[in-house]
């Protein structure tokens, strides 16, 4: 009687090692860039003499709309990279 065992490749005992696998941190790393532009993109707005307020300055479209769509984006996009599951080579 033969008993047979199975032998491993480098990725299956690479991804032994953690639980996401190596393509999902690339994916979390570049979701976290998008959500890193956001918040550089709702930055500014100041003015040079404190004594005067400058609404079209703060509340631009930029800062009030566009940059909380793209942190919201980075957020769901992260999501996904953590929850996407890896595709199998046969």
């Amino acid at each position: 009687m033969t008993i047979f065992k199975k032998t491993t490749t480098q990725k299956e005992k690479e991804n032994k090692n953690f639980a996401i696998p190596r393509q999902n941190y690339k994916l979390i790393a570049i979701g976290c860039a998008i959500i890193f532009l956001g918040f550089l993109l709702m930055i500014g707005g100041g003015n040079a003499d404190p004594a005067k307020f400058d609404a079209s300055a703060m509340f631009s479209f930029r800062r009030i709309t566009l940059a909380p769509i793209i942190v919201v984006a980075g957020f769901i996009f992260v999501g996904y990279a953590i929850m996407r599951k890896p595709k199998e080579n046969k």
